[in-house]
């Protein structure tokens, strides 16, 4: 019987191999890891503040936060969702609970997401923002993203195998929620009954809290925090049951 400390191994030794094959696949290597997102940010820099000029105070750091933050979700969904069948060649070998794949495959992003988030946090010093003692809830804003990120994604991995034209679904889905996660906008001026629509997206919320914290020096909002929390919670533990479930009919079907 295999352990809780030894699955958490299991997730982290996944995750490392298959950060070093990733690494190996160019010829840049880990290096791609900063090169990536840097373009990526630097496209969206280009259209939104230099081609729209979508200028102003803190419009630079406010773009580079919602994007850093939506990049780490939105490549991390299309992975966790497809974790199964990624892993089919593994799974047909030898048994591995399937409840731990989207784990494995959230965690390899994370790394390269906390990488990126260095730099961004170097980024906001350097542009004069002081860290100040709110910073220090960040770690707890990582958390938070992390399970719901988690959630979100072992639920969609244990129905995608059953349902494999959903993975069309959740690109168009993921797309839409890019756009309205407020990457590109500040909600704060709109009417509280809008607010409230609007604030009914999670991403939307945490995208605003790193933003409040950066940025605005201000506290996040626990309130909004912690029912996003206890959703993520009840949401992964339905998607553990799912996998667990039909742990064994997964190789079958894929």
């Amino acid at each position: 019987m295999i352990d809780k400390t030894q699955y958490f191994l299991l997730i982290l030794q996944k995750a490392f191999s298959d950060l070093i094959a990733e690494a190996r696949q160019g010829y840049v290597g880990i290096l791609w890891w900063i090169v990536e997102p840097l373009l990526y940010l630097s496209v969206f820099y280009f259209i939104f503040i230099i081609v729209f000029d979508r200028g102003g105070k803190d419009a630079v750091s406010f773009l580079l936060i919602g994007l850093v933050v939506w990049k780490w979700f939105g490549s991390s969904i299309p992975k966790c969702a497809n974790s199964i069948s990624a892993n089919v060649g593994l799974i047909r070998q030898i048994y591995i609970p399937k409840i731990l794949l989207p784990g494995m495959a959230l965690v390899t992003a994370t790394f390269k997401f906390l990488i990126v988030f260095l730099l961004l946090i170097a980024f906001l010093y350097l542009a004069g923002y002081e860290a100040s003692v709110v910073w220090i809830s960040l770690p707890a804003l990582i958390v938070v993203q992390f399970i719901f990120t988690l959630a979100i994604g072992s639920v969609l991995a244990g129905i995608l195998p059953f349902l494999p034209d959903l993975k069309l679904i959740i690109d168009n889905v993921m797309m839409l929620l890019f756009f309205l996660s407020g990457v590109f906008f500040d909600f704060s001026g709109a009417s509280p009954f809008v607010k409230s629509v609007l604030q009914m997206n999670p991403m939307l919320v945490i995208i605003d809290s790193y933003r409040s914290v950066l940025v605005a020096g201000s506290w996040p909002d626990w309130i909004l925090i912690s029912s996003i929390l206890f959703g993520s919670i009840v949401l992964l533990a339905i998607g553990w049951f799912v996998l667990n479930r039909y742990d064994r009919v997964y190789p079958k079907i894929v």
